[in-house]
């Protein structure tokens, strides 16, 4: 069973940063990508910022420059460090990891962690 536990939200400040952690845990455990989705009051979950255990990474466009994925794979840890935040990165920020095995896909959810924007 796989369990993956965020931490780093909260509240902040226009212009603020914030530093968002999954650590990634279970028996046997290989993730092939990891990467952040978040969901805002309203809208359809949308990704964030991936990363690939190559270290391949892709933004969404309305993050890139702000935001930073990285990873470390000794410990199936992901980051995301959100630096110039704006009001409309407001949601609710979930971790995702995916698995290749016996020949599919498997996609990873952790619980969601609530970022909010706002002076």
């Amino acid at each position: 069973q796989v369990q993956l536990v965020e931490s780093g939200g909260g509240l902040v400040q226009p212009g603020g940063s914030l530093r968002l952690s999954c650590a990634a845990s279970g028996s046997g455990f290989s993730p092939n990508a990891m990467g952040w989705y978040r969901q805002a009051p309203g809208k359809q979950r949308e990704l964030v910022a991936t990363i690939t255990n190559g270290g391949r990474t892709n933004y969404a466009d309305s993050v890139k420059g702000r935001f930073t994925i990285s990873r470390d794979g000794a410990r199936n840890t992901v980051n995301l460090q959100m630096n110039s935040l704006k009001p409309e990165d407001t949601a609710v920020y979930s971790c995702n990891v995916r698995v290749w095995r016996g020949g599919r896909w498997y996609d990873y959810w952790g619980q969601g962690i609530q970022v909010t924007v706002s002076s």
